[in-house]
């Protein structure tokens, strides 16, 4: 059964990252939407799962906090050191952005849409509620998830045979997360720790590329509303998923 719901998320994923392509003449309301759906998903499913499954303190600070941060700080560093080797060799940077980070920010929501299906497995062995119910949650926020792979990805200047090369991985990564969980079982503190740790990436590329851009030659009304209801879709989500 969790299998079968993963192939659920395996079509939603493609389903985003298909609209994504589709809206090339409005990027600034591309770009306003992902920024939101991925705000939404830091703040409102991927830091609550990872404080309450990696819940100890290290030196007073909650430890999914501690790996937050250094998520940021690392996708600020590993943007800096790439972009400088690219300027330094006369590397073709699209708009400043090293193709790289790009690349290796897609990846990242690879190994989350993995632990999505992993999610799904686990909840189904609880019990047939509770798989249903975060299976509901993975479902919808798959679109958003492909829609912001294949967003990423090409943003920062990687041809479109890469950026479609990894939202079929991130469709596919749910089902074989899924199907994993039928021989192996992740420890809860470890699955929270990678949660903080994505979701310090995930919100340094919202806040620092992905909103910045959008703004950039459209600063309209317009693409702020399309930032408050990708947080207000993932709100809606995890509120029917609870």
């Amino acid at each position: 059964m969790a299998v079968l719901v993963a192939l659920g998320a395996f079509l939603m994923t493609l389903a985003g990252g298909w609209t994504a392509q589709r809206v090339t003449d409005r990027r600034h309301l591309v770009l306003g939407l992902a920024g939101g759906l991925m705000l939404g998903v830091v703040g409102l499913d991927l830091l609550p799962e990872a404080l309450a499954a990696a819940g100890r303190e290290v030196f007073g600070v909650p430890a999914a906090l501690l790996l937050f941060v250094a998520g940021f700080l690392l996708a600020h560093l590993v943007e800096r050191l790439l972009a400088h080797r690219q300027a330094a060799h006369g590397g073709g940077e699209h708009d400043g952005r090293a193709p790289e980070v790009g690349l290796t920010a897609a990846g990242a929501m690879v190994g989350h849409s993995a632990m999505d299906g992993v999610a799904i497995g686990a909840a189904f062995q609880v019990g047939g509620g509770m798989g249903l119910a975060v299976a509901l949650a993975v479902v919808a926020h798959d679109f958003a998830d492909g829609f912001n792979t294949y967003t990423i990805t090409s943003l920062y200047g990687n041809a479109r045979r890469k950026a479609l090369l990894m939202l079929f991985a991130d469709a596919a990564a749910p089902v074989v997360g899924a199907a994993s969980t039928l021989f192996v079982t992740i420890p809860e503190g470890l699955l929270g720790g990678y949660l903080g740790l994505f979701g310090g990436v995930l919100l340094y590329l919202a806040a620092a590329e992905i909103l910045p851009e959008a703004h950039h030659d459209h600063p309209a009304r317009s693409t702020l509303l399309f930032t408050v209801a990708g947080v207000a879709f993932i709100w809606l989500v995890v509120g029917i998923a609870s």
